[in-house]
């Protein structure tokens, strides 16, 4: 079966700003979430939705794959814009 893991990333979180850029723990949080989910074998592949040219970067640099996002008012709605792109039969939404 095709089916994806999406991340979905924004870089303005309310509580904390730029807090999956943070790399305090050694490597950014958004990377700690895209190792473990891609340790998921039922899915083809796991990707980043993101809002930012910034967590697109830091993604690509660990070697994972990000799709950029218009602004939406929930991780739900910018899943569903890089699920509109795929070819899959079902997406998980994976939350940090």
């Amino acid at each position: 079966m095709n089916i994806y893991g999406i991340i979905p990333a924004r870089l303005q979180s309310t509580r904390l700003p730029r807090k999956l850029l943070l790399t305090e723990t050694g490597h950014p949080l958004i990377e700690y979430t895209w190792r473990a989910a891609s340790r998921a074998s039922c899915l083809k592949q796991v990707l980043v939705a993101a809002d930012s040219e910034d967590i697109a970067r830091v993604v690509t640099a660990f070697g994972g794959r990000c799709e950029l996002t218009g602004d939406h008012p929930s991780g739900t709605d910018r899943i569903a814009e890089v699920a509109s792109r795929l070819d899959c039969e079902a997406i998980v939404n994976v939350q940090g």
